[in-house]
């Protein structure tokens, strides 16, 4: 430390650590009010790119067309589907689920209307109630056989087998909220704003946020009555809960889940680790009071900003306790080592001896893995860049009590003799500083190696995955995600949206015959009178336009990644089964179209065509759990057929949906990866020449934690996983913690360099040393990673593992490939 900065520390932190520790006290008390605001999230936003031009896209269609938060509740008896006590049972289970208060509305199987069956006329639609399949003048069978051919219900609400079915349960929406969200989402899509509207947006945000919040409390309440609600009918069948807002609520007890398990099993690892590293009382106590207060600290910064964790970044306890006490064994350990060289010198000198020879190395070694999280932010994937933010926070935080606590408290104990022994070199640290030494031909040829193998893997790296595919197969999620993908028309939504040229209707293209008598479409229907006012509005349904919605439509449904496959299309389709398999032409459409009550229309057909902006909607649903699906190529193979063999331009259609911005979140995986490791290779490489001033040292520091960090991706290029929200993280992160051991060697090499001017006894002593403490902290940080093999989220799981593996092969590069390079460049 500079003079100034060491003379400052020394009076202050040093003579007076009690006045410190109270102060430290106060500061844990003011942010410990705050710990209550700490909020977990698992909203859609979490799956985007901010700056996704799809995305504005995306909303202004959700926002044209009404759209409703629903969960589905798959249905499979033991009994007949279409047996009366099947019907008394959804019928019991639709009643109590809409006595919840938080439900609109619940549609069933014996909700669905019969017009052929019943025989109900076009013309009377809006006279008569329309029959359902409970209505005691309705033969079973023909309506069983009416829903199961239906191209509505059929893979919607009804399995093509008749098996199982489907209650779609309509939640109450928050019209505040969506207009909360519709004016953010209209404020954020302008390029600039002015004063006042920068001032209202920060408004909206504000209220949007608590609104949020609450609205998260409930949807878990309604989450948990639907489930009460289920479990009273488990025994009359098979029933399966799903839905985004499901899957939401489930996300955060997932994060919960995690963030106990994940910081007991880091707990609990740590006190094993430190027992057996120091097995004294004081060196278990102080390193775990240091990351409480660190963990604490930080959970309390969270809430005090009203910072939401998700699945991505609820890693960051575990991750903090991990460095935290990575950086408290560095420090225990070069004490023990004072005060075996020191032993007539007095406690604060030996603390502060520590503090001034630990300071710099662990300053850059917490500067450099700063570097590698906020890397994080060129994925533009919002909740990895929130997760690198934390991180950065959360290792400034690690720092400040690792120079600070520690120092204050260890100063209140007394000096106590130590056995640490030098001399005593663990087996393991000293065979790689022979391997190092004697076999350093085998080491550069067996890194040259890897790093061979590392880059055919990586030509092999994809960036896709199933969703469906992170989470276990026991969870509700997948099991849910399963059923409906398998039995109900898929899981994952896209639409395409077909924009028309304006185009004039030829009022004399048809006259209803009379044939359309038997059905109710008399001369009477059609009679125009006063009713319909003549304009174009009321003429939108033209020729042109049916024949391109269905040869859309027909196009998507012989897709094999495709499932359910809604249009106008399926619309006609169901009245001209009704007209005895007669088309229908525009003109009668146009009438039909008029004369529909307005609750049937708005239910049933605006949600796929609007008039007023001169477009059609098809909606389509993909099958989630194909082995085979590709994404980007399906993405691209849509759009180049609609263009190609369709014979749209390519401003008459878009594609639009979740999957689209899935898919660009993805897809900006492998951009982002090589963006963040450039970041953090120059990031560090400037670090090391600062510290070393050496340009010759900083290469060689780095290329060992390089070969570890690539030797992951090439890994899982090797084993054909796909990168995701997690394993993208991977490499930056062990770059940036990896790369602490490099410094701390480098550090110590120079310095016991210097007294003995001999570069194999040098690494001798090292690896006896710093060696020692680089293999403790690497035990603890692979190990600590292991644990979260425990989620229920698959990346995290990957995450973990790859982590530790990484840190693994890390951890020998450094005790092995780089003493080799030291003895071959000899820097010093």
């Amino acid at each position: 430390m500079p003079s100034l900065i060491n003379k400052i520390y020394e009076n202050i932190i040093i003579k007076h650590p009690i006045f410190i520790i109270f102060f430290l006290i106060l500061v844990l008390g003011f942010f410990s009010l705050h710990i209550k605001n700490f909020e977990l999230d698992a909203s859609a936003d979490s799956l985007i790119l901010e700056d996704d031009e799809d995305l504005k896209i995306f909303r202004k269609i959700i926002s044209r067309y009404d759209t409703k938060d629903f969960v589905i509740i798959t249905y499979k008896p033991n009994e007949n589907l279409f047996s009366l006590n099947s019907f008394e049972n959804i019928k019991s289970l639709k009643s109590k689920l809409e006595n919840l208060e938080n439900v609109h509305e619940v549609i069933t199987l014996i909700d669905l209307p019969l017009l052929k069956v019943a025989n109900v006329p076009l013309k009377r639609l809006n006279a008569d109630k329309i029959k359902t399949i409970i209505d005691p003048d309705i033969d079973i069978s023909l309506a069983k056989k009416e829903i199961l051919e239906s191209p509505i219900f059929k893979n919607l609400i009804v399995s093509e087998d008749g098996q199982l079915t489907s209650l779609i349960v309509n939640l109450k929406r928050d019209e505040q909220f969506v207009e909360l969200l519709r004016k953010r989402n209209d404020l954020r899509a302008k390029e600039k704003l002015k004063i006042e509207e920068e001032k209202e947006l920060k408004k909206i945000l504000v209220e949007y946020d608590k609104r949020k919040r609450n609205l998260k409390k409930i949807n878990h309440q309604n989450i948990a009555a639907i489930r009460e609600v289920i479990k009273e009918f488990t025994d009359t069948g098979e029933i399966h809960l799903g839905g985004v807002p499901m899957i939401a609520d489930d996300m955060i007890e997932f994060i919960k889940s995690d963030l106990v398990n994940f910081g007991v099993g880091v707990f609990l690892f740590i006190i094993i680790t430190l027992i057996v590293v120091f097995r004294e009382l004081r060196w278990v106590a102080l390193p775990l009071l240091n990351c409480f207060y660190a963990v604490l600290i930080m959970i309390g910064v969270l809430g005090f900003v009203n910072w939401d964790v998700t699945v991505i970044s609820s890693n960051f306890i575990s991750l903090m306790l991990i460095l935290t006490i990575a950086m408290n064994i560095h420090l225990a350990v070069r004490y023990k080592q004072l005060c075996n060289e020191m032993p007539n010198s007095e406690q604060s000198e030996i603390v502060f001896l520590t503090t001034k020879k630990m300071v710099w190395p662990c300053l850059y070694t917490a500067l450099t893995t700063i570097c590698a999280f906020t890397s994080l932010v060129f994925s533009g994937i919002k909740p990895v860049i929130d997760f690198g933010w934390m991180m950065a926070i959360g290792l400034s935080v690690t720092f400040l009590t690792s120079f600070i606590l520690f120092p204050s408290i260890l100063l209140l104990l007394k000096k106590k003799e130590d056995s640490f022994n030098n001399e005593a070199q663990s087996h393991f640290t000293g065979g790689l500083a022979y391997l190092a030494k004697h076999h350093g031909n085998k080491v550069l040829f067996l890194s040259g190696l890897l790093t061979i193998i590392t880059i055919i893997g990586i030509t092999k790296l994809k960036v896709e995955n199933s969703f469906i595919n992170y989470f276990k197969e026991k969870t509700e999620i997948y099991q849910g995600m399963k059923l409906i993908d398998e039995k109900l028309g898929g899981t994952t939504p896209l639409d395409i949206v077909i924009n028309f040229k304006k185009e004039t209707f030829d009022s004399n293209e048809s006259i209803p015959s009379s044939d359309d008598a038997e059905l109710g479409l008399d001369d009477d229907f059609f009679d125009l009178g006063s009713e319909i006012e003549i304009n174009t509005k009321d003429y939108w349904f033209t020729s042109t336009k049916i024949k391109q919605i269905e040869k859309a439509h027909n196009y998507l449904e012989s897709l094999p990644e495709i499932g359910k496959v809604l249009s106008l299309t399926s619309l006609i389709r169901v009245a001209e089964d009704l007209n005895e398999g007669k088309e229908f032409d525009p003109f009668e459409l146009n009438v039909i179209y008029k004369k529909l009550p307005e609750k049937l229309k708005r239910n049933i057909v605006d949600p796929y065509i609007s008039i007023e902006h001169n477009e059609a909607r098809i909606n389509l649903r993909v099958l989630d759990s194909q082995k085979d699906l590709r994404r980007k190529e399906l993405i691209e193979k849509i759009n180049s057929d609609f263009k190609n063999k369709l014979e749209f331009n390519e401003d008459q259609f878009q594609i639009t949906g979740v999957l689209v911005l899935y898919n660009n979140m993805l897809q900006s995986l492998f951009d982002s990866q090589i963006k963040t490791l450039v970041f953090v290779m120059f990031g560090i490489a400037i670090m090391f020449i600062i510290l070393f001033r050496s340009l010759t040292l900083s290469i060689i520091g780095i290329i060992p934690n390089f070969i570890a960090a690539i030797s992951i991706l090439g890994i899982m290029g090797l084993l054909k996983l796909p990168l995701d929200m997690m394993t993208i993280t991977i490499a930056s992160i062990t770059i940036g913690i990896a790369v602490d051991n490099s410094i701390h060697y480098i550090y110590r090499f120079r310095e016991e360099f210097k007294k003995i001017n001999d570069y194999k006894k040098t690494i001798d002593i090292c690896h006896m040393s710093v060696g020692r403490a680089i293999f403790n902290t690497s035990v603890t940080i692979i190990f600590g990673f292991s644990i979260l093999v425990l989620s229920n989220f698959i990346p995290t799981i990957y995450f973990g593992l790859f982590t530790g593996l990484a840190m693994l092969i890390a951890m020998l590069a450094v005790l092995t490939l780089l003493p080799k390079l030291i003895l071959m460049v000899k820097p010093f």
